[in-house]
């Protein structure tokens, strides 16, 4: 166990440092909505050696074929790791069953890894009616199967299953279990909070009881997240004795999910002053949390402590009156910087001049005091008409740009058209098409242009492109990702307001436009318009 230092701040004894032992891709996978290929499990894992987690659980070898395949491809050489240590998954032997010939330890050991992690059950109640067999039993399986791997020359972690139900309901047999592996050679016993139902106060109780109990054994937590203290339980397990942090990238993980790393790492540095990471890494926390979410395919919340877009956001006037008099850590904890993020001011009718003059710098638009009350008055109508520009800074700095004296040079709209037609083709299916016509002006020429699409949006954006294109080869690198509509006053049926987003990328930038208007059409070409003219300003700056 590391060794242990006094913080006479508050009185807990911290240990010096945590080892971060990463499941995204073994219990990270079990999220609902994320299906990992091998080759999104090897790219996730140089996500995490980059990092600097500790321990990396590449999965179950003997449970699927792709966990196997991926620890034959990571011993193969597709996986070069510089900080972290691949380790392999699995149970103890089968109950009555004998661990020479278990195939479950067997494809562990073959999994070729130098430390492997096996799950047995701590709760009397579990061995009892989950696995039926005897509660005798249920202690040779954890210590038959620790001393069979360390006998391989292995370095074995024990996770013991329903820990905390177990120690609630009959702590004897789960103190019995725990020191039949650690006696078998268990390098780390990890305590799991496999059901999600305990809570802080418990957890570093119970782990403390236990620390004391087995004196100088190390100890790990794993926790789940179905109270929503899946963060809070891990970092009370470390005041309650364990040197090791089990949990994934942004918390994914079986239901409600896992500790989120990316919260509890700077939680436990930043806040309680203990290692985790090697020197420098902190600030990559944000980079990875984002390049995971992307490899899995699921949006990164915005509200994410720490790493999330809205974590060092500002809206109310209160806050970024104080921010521009006091600086940012009014009302920021910790320096958005160390974790990989920035501070961001979102203007609304919340907020008052002083955010807009913020907002401006940020954006590099000279807005003097004048000009920021004025266009602070527009924002505040804008919204009451349903204009959100928190959620479409490009719109928002294009406005604060016009309001500052700047007319966009590139193209004036004339007129536009969109018609369309359904009818029913020759066999039986319907036949769709949309057409846009267009007149813009570009400098003194003016241009006639026609696009089709599979909507008004995709044949305007074809038509506008078709006149623009031949002045401004840029745009072939402009393309919109995604397409949003909303309903705002759905009390008014057809005649109700709408909201169009439109969030668009160059290949190295995105942004995010908005239109309001009764008129979807309308509403889509308005986002349309500043989507192109904010990507040909800054391909220009």
């Amino acid at each position: 166990m590391s060794t242990l230092e006094s913080d006479t701040s508050f009185g807990l004894e911290l240990p010096e440092r945590v080892d971060v032992f990463d499941t995204t891709l073994r219990d990270g996978s079990q999220f609902e909505g994320i299906s990992l290929s091998v080759d999104d499990k090897l790219r996730i894992a140089e996500q995490l050696d980059y990092l600097g987690v500790t321990w990396i659980e590449g999965g179950y070898p003997q449970a699927n074929p792709k966990d196997s395949e991926f620890f034959r491809r990571a011993a193969a050489g597709e996986l070069q790791l510089d900080t972290s240590r691949l380790l392999a998954f699995g149970s103890t032997r089968k109950p009555l069953g004998k661990t020479d010939s278990d195939p479950t330890l067997q494809a562990l050991l073959d999994a070729g890894t130098e430390t492997l992690c096996i799950v047995g059950k701590g709760s009397a109640w579990q061995v009892r009616e989950a696995l039926g067999t005897t509660l005798e039993e249920g202690r040779a399986m954890a210590a038959d199967s620790v001393r069979f791997l360390k006998a391989a020359g292995r370095r074995v972690f024990f996770d013991v299953e329903h820990c905390f139900d177990g120690y609630k309901e009959d702590s004897e047999f789960t103190l019995s279990v725990l020191e039949s592996a650690a006696l078998a050679g268990a390098d780390c016993i990890v305590l799991c909070d496999t059901k999600g139902g305990s809570l802080p106060h418990e957890v570093q109780a119970i782990t403390a009881e236990i620390a004391r109990y087995l004196d100088g054994v190390n100890l790990g937590i794993h926790t789940q997240d179905d109270t929503g203290c899946a963060v809070a339980n891990a970092v009370a397990g470390v005041l309650g004795g364990a040197t090791q942090v089990q949990g994934t990238i942004n918390g994914y993980g079986e239901r409600t999910g896992n500790a989120d790393l990316i919260t509890v790492i700077p939680n436990l540095t930043l806040k309680l002053g203990i290692e985790t990471l090697p020197e420098g890494r902190m600030e990559r926390l944000g980079p990875v949390s984002r390049h995971v979410a992307e490899l899995v395919n699921l949006p990164l919340n915005p509200a994410a402590p720490y790493v999330g877009t809205s974590a060092f956001a500002h809206k109310a006037g209160l806050h970024t009156s104080a921010l521009r008099r006091a600086g940012t850590t009014a009302y920021e904890h910790v320096d958005p910087a160390l974790v990989g993020n920035h501070s961001r001011v979102l203007v609304s009718d919340l907020g008052g001049r002083t955010g807009m003059s913020m907002k401006a710098d940020e954006f590099g638009v000279d807005l003097d005091g004048r000009a920021a009350g004025s266009l602070n008055d527009t924002l505040k109508d804008l919204e009451a008409q349903g204009w959100v520009f928190e959620a479409a800074d490009a719109s928002l700095e294009l406005l604060m740009r016009r309001a500052a004296g700047w007319t966009q040079p590139y193209f004036r709209t004339e007129a536009y058209r969109v018609s369309g037609y359904h009818r029913e083709g020759a066999d039986g299916d319907p036949e769709l098409a949309t057409e846009a016509t267009l007149k813009v002006w570009v400098g003194d020429d003016r241009i006639a242009s026609v696009g089709e699409g599979n909507g008004p949006v995709n044949a305007l954006d074809a038509a506008l492109r078709t006149a623009l294109a031949p002045h401004y080869p840029q745009l072939d690198r402009i393309h919109l990702t995604d397409f949003k509509v909303r309903v705002l006053d759905g009390g008014a049926a057809t005649g109700a307001t709408t909201r169009v987003l439109i969030d668009s990328t160059d290949g190295e930038e995105t942004w995010t436009t908005i239109g309001v208007s009764p008129n979807v059409i309308e509403a889509s070409w308005m986002a349309l318009v500043d989507s192109l003219v904010f990507g040909l300003n800054h391909s220009a700056v």
